[in-house]
């Protein structure tokens, strides 16, 4: 009965193989338009698996998948932000948050992982052990146990793991390479039908409506480490003129709807990112063709056309052909030759990446004109936050003067005159009023202390960043850790930007994510001065969705810095600050 029960197991094993490759297939055929559907599916079919394989093992396999995003929340103006773009609806925002939640969870990528190895395991395994097929069920069953569990090594991913993940990302690539070929010619039947035949509308459609996908490979040159910017300029309105007509450029129209298609055709015809863009579709289509093809080619050919035959052939006697399952007609060259592709196939995609991705930045980057205008604006803008926070602050110091540390030193003077009034009739009280005075005296110096304090600590002042930050954290109810040391002295200006910025974001891992232990790592690379706050909260920060982390962004941006946010649901929050700058004199203070 036991091994009836395992062939009757082996039989069900092959069928899951069956469907397991063809979800795999299916995930990385629809990453590349609706990856949330694609990978929630694979996660049904891995939840089975999960359920099946721990009823025969006797134990429960737990899923560990991260918690799903919130639902995005409006800003002040109502509209909805992702990343650095905003929406009128929380449409897309939802979809690309759960999106990234799929693709950034570590469980989404063992289940990828064990869907790429699984048909092949199987296959190799099963067959061949069939006459012991309860130890063979049971082994397959442990492996796959073991894959899909939770991992207990969170800090970096095996090398397999790291490996199969850049062989599917190959795949994915090679997708977007023929879904480009098909949208290239798109654009030119939009093109010919709206220049030839007088089809205008159709000639902003043909250079913006593939612009989807290039904003997608924008974010795959990250795997390689390669940042690429959106380069099209902002959109053109029409203007009202007093006459009633409305304007784009020097061109006036009657109608808004007109002025508004007029607005779209100027704003598209003279980007030059969007004709850069169309020169990509079939540029890249070609490079990435090759480049990411030949993994994949490798890989399956290999696996599935000469090893995988060969071993169904050798192992049942089976018919063979001269193509697959053999090699120049010979079997007993198929196999080594497939076990070379493969590990061609696996060694390629880590190497064949970074070139992609530099390529990528190549054309996709924007241009050194439009770099310049977009630095120019993002100075301007600092600029004004800059003057409205310091009239802010100007404010808030005329206000705490007068309401604090004036209406003391008055009430201070009001009693000195008292004080002499009764000097010489009522010598007891007026020793009542000189310690009154006296107390009023103290409490406007404390409060002098205090605003300066909050104007530049002179911690700061005296002993630099580091020890600064590290007297900001005993005041921190968690629990802080400050690490890196600087070896000299940054500007003043810079030292109180990074001072305040630290300590808000302090606050709000406190009082917002709840963490209880916050790790600050102060670092100068390379001209710049690098900033990591990470604490063990909730997670959940968004810039849009509170004033804070904004005025970080204005405070850092008056000195060109940035704010890097990275606060999944559920933890962990790392903050990264980046101010350009140089060091001056070494500091003086220990560490």
């Amino acid at each position: 009965m036991a091994y009836l029960r395992g062939l009757a197991r082996s039989a069900q094993l092959l069928g899951l193989a069956v469907l397991v490759f063809v979800a795999f297939l299916g995930s990385i055929v629809l990453m590349c338009a609706v990856i949330v559907a694609g990978m929630e599916q694979a996660r049904r079919l891995t939840g089975y698996c999960r359920r099946l394989f721990g009823g025969w093992l006797g134990r429960e396999i737990p899923e560990w998948y991260r918690p799903a995003p919130g639902p995005p929340q409006p800003d002040e103006e109502g509209m909805y932000r992702h990343e650095s773009t905003l929406y009128h609806s929380p449409r897309w925002p939802a979809y690309f948050s759960r999106m990234q939640w799929l693709a950034d969870d570590p469980a989404s990528h063992r289940d990828f992982a064990w869907q790429a190895l699984f048909p092949l395991v199987v296959l190799l395994l099963v067959p061949i052990g069939l006459p012991v097929a309860p130890l063979t069920v049971r082994a397959v069953a442990a492996w796959s146990a073991r894959r899909l569990a939770p991992s207990t090594k969170v800090k970096r991913p095996k090398r397999s793991d790291a490996v199969l993940l850049a062989w599917a990302r190959c795949g994915l690539l090679l997708l977007s390479a023929l879904t480009q070929v098909v949208l290239f010619g798109l654009s030119l039947l939009c093109l010919v039908l709206g220049m030839g035949l007088g089809i205008v509308f159709l000639v902003p459609v043909g250079l913006t409506h593939f612009r989807w996908l290039v904003n997608l490979r924008r974010q795959y040159a990250g795997w390689a480490g390669q940042r690429i910017e959106r380069p099209y300029k902002p959109r053109l309105r029409p203007e009202l003129r007093p006459d009633g007509l409305y304007r784009v450029g020097n061109t006036l129209y009657k109608t808004e709807s007109m002025a508004e298609f007029g607005a779209r055709w100027h704003w598209v015809w003279h980007d030059l990112a969007a004709w850069r863009d169309l020169v990509w579709l079939p540029a890249d289509a070609l490079v990435t063709g090759v480049l990411a093809g030949l993994p994949v080619l490798f890989g399956v050919y290999g696996a599935f056309g000469l090893a995988l035959p060969w071993i169904w052939t050798t192992a049942f006697g089976a018919e063979w052909s001269g193509w697959y399952g053999a090699v120049a007609g010979n079997r007993l060259a198929a196999l080594p030759t497939g076990v070379a592709l493969v590990a061609a196939a696996l060694a390629l995609p880590p190497l064949v990446l970074p070139l992609i991705s530099r390529w990528s930045a190549l054309l996709l980057r924007p241009t050194a004109k439009e770099e310049l205008r977009r630095r120019v604006e993002r100075l301007t803008q600092t600029r004004a936050d800059a003057v409205d926070a310091q009239a802010a602050e100007v404010r808030r110091i005329e206000r705490d003067l007068h309401d604090g540390a004036q209406a003391r030193l008055i009430s201070v003077g009001l009693t000195l005159g008292a004080i002499e009034r009764l000097m010489d009739t009522d010598p007891d009280a007026a020793r009542r009023l000189v310690a009154q005075a006296r107390e009023t005296s103290q409490a406007a110096l404390t409060e002098l202390r205090d605003l300066v304090r909050g104007i530049h600590p002179p911690v700061l002042s005296e002993r630099g960043l580091p020890d600064a930050v590290r007297a900001l954290a005993l005041d921190t109810a968690a629990e802080v850790t400050v690490a890196g040391r600087l070896p000299g002295r940054l500007a003043a200006p810079v030292e109180s930007a990074a001072y305040f910025a630290v300590s808000e974001l302090l606050a709000n891992a406190v009082r917002h994510g709840r963490a209880e232990h916050v790790t600050v790592d102060i670092r100068h690379r390379e001209g710049r001065l690098r900033v990591t706050v990470t604490d063990d909260g909730e997670g959940g920060a968004d810039p849009s969705r509170g004033t804070g982390l904004r005025g970080i962004e204005r405070r850092l941006g008056t000195f060109d810095g940035t704010l890097a946010l990275h606060s999944p649901q559920g933890g962990p929050t790392v903050a990264t600050l980046e101010l350009p700058c140089a060091l001056s004199s070494p500091k003086t203070s220990t560490s």
